[in-house]
């Protein structure tokens, strides 16, 4: 086979799941292995339905893709697999990959993996990990594949120009143009890879209507609104990963004089990612305290990390603490069961403000429901992890692909009204690069 085969085996019509095979002579890998967001049905994916299922039923039922030599136990004929980034739609299903295959990603996407499996899934892995850099190329069997730092609400998020049998395939993984690393959009259009014979290219938010915020520094700028015209505590709700996201609370703190109240699980993060990036806030800095709680305490004793209660405990703070300055305090925080606990530790807690910093689909009617019935009044501030139109037309304009091939999205079909020469696939369908 001199030639390049590649197969979408989810991901050529929905958001979530993603997983690209590629094939040389001699050499196979994979991009990307994740968790579906949505099941057959549409619905949002429940992982839990995973417990006890093994992994022939798993494949038997469309949630595992059927590939041959991936799996534990099976006789290994994948050579590697590339993770874009850390999010669990492009790397949830690793835990049943054959230990012996290596796992090439950046030095963030590991620590944050690493950090979801001691304080979310509870399951670490015995993976063979690779870190790899910005630029710079390394070898997979017959593919040589070089990594590019992308803008993303992933933290150290990267795209992927492969290339084996003198064919040259660009996967952009999830990126944007508007956050706060909109520089490295900016150096791939002025300077794109040339020579693309196909393009992956995701398309997230076509059909998803427009952003809230234009950029990050909007984000940011709306928070600090918010808290220089609030009396009571303001309530931040998003991921502790969305990294871009915790700079911008950060920053509006600092300019309105606020307090940053974050929690174990977030200082744990920022800590374990100042070695990639020193701008991190962290802990210790002005501003910024952590409110302890027994489950992350639990999760860093139990994995032998006790020494670090100690050295977070410097900046614990308590309900007492924020009751009395409630009025200057962000407070970062999640719809689970532990935020009804906070407001109603909380005095007077009606006519608080909740920051909703994440994507708009993940927020409840149970949610809403219960603001309205505590008095807590809720405010969406975020722009999308995802590039828009205009930015996908720029990207693709950039690059030139003889072949464009839709990604991660719900709206393949639009595809040919905005880009030159685009085939859609249907997963599982084999396609010959060139």
């Amino acid at each position: 086979m001199e030639t390049m085969q590649l197969t979408i085996h989810r991901g050529t019509k929905e958001i979530g799941g993603s997983c690209v095979e590629l094939q040389s002579q001699n050499s196979r890998i994979l991009i990307d292995f994740g968790m579906p967001l949505v099941d057959s049905d549409g619905e949002r994916f429940d992982s839990k339905s995973l417990k006890g299922k093994t992994r022939e039923v798993l494949v038997q039922s469309n949630i595992l893709p059927n590939i041959k030599g991936l799996y534990k136990g099976d006789s290994k004929s994948i050579d590697g697999i590339l993770i874009s980034h850390s999010h669990l739609d492009h790397y949830g299903f690793l835990e049943h990959v054959n230990p012996d295959i290596p796992i090439y990603t950046s030095q963030g996407a590991k620590e944050l993996i690493d950090i979801t499996n001691i304080f979310i899934t509870k399951n670490p892995e015995d993976l063979n990990y690779s870190i790899i850099k910005n630029l710079r190329p390394f070898k997979v069997g017959d593919f040589t594949i070089t990594p590019y730092l992308v803008d993303h609400s992933a933290f150290d998020a990267m795209a992927f120009l492969v290339e084996a049998e003198g064919r040259r395939v660009f996967y952009s993984g999830d990126f944007r143009g508007h956050g706060r690393k909109s520089v490295l959009f900016d150096q791939m259009i002025k300077d794109p890879p040339a020579g693309i014979d196909c393009l992956l290219m995701e398309g997230s938010m076509l059909g998803r209507g427009d952003k809230i915020c234009d950029d990050e520094e909007g984000v940011q700028e709306r928070i600090e609104k918010v808290l220089k015209n609030s009396d009571n505590i303001t309530f931040l709700f998003t991921s502790s990963q969305n990294i871009d996201r915790l700079v911008s609370a950060y920053k509006a703190c600092l300019k309105t004089g606020s307090i940053f109240v974050i929690d174990l699980y977030t200082a744990f993060i920022l800590d374990r990612l100042k070695e990639i990036s020193s701008k991190l806030p962290q802990f210790d800095w002005k501003n910024v305290r952590v409110k302890f709680t027994k489950y992350h305490a639990d999760r860093l004793a139990d994995t032998g990390q006790k020494e670090l209660l100690y050295k977070y405990n410097r900046a614990k703070i308590e309900m007492d603490e924020i009751n009395e300055k409630k009025s200057r305090v962000l407070m970062l925080t999640r719809d689970n069961s532990i935020f009804p606990i906070i407001v109603n530790n909380i005095a007077n807690p009606e006519g608080a403000k909740v920051i909703y910093s994440m994507w708009g689909g993940y927020l409840t009617d149970k949610f809403r429901e219960y603001c309205n019935r505590k008095g807590l009044i809720l405010e969406q501030v975020h722009t999308s992890g995802h590039a828009m139109v205009d930015d996908l037309k720029s990207f693709a304009g950039a690059i030139k692909p003889k072949i464009l091939i839709p990604i991660h999205t719900f709206n393949a079909g639009t595809y040919p009204e905005l880009f030159d020469n685009v085939k859609i696939l249907d997963d599982n369908e084999e396609f010959t690069v060139g």
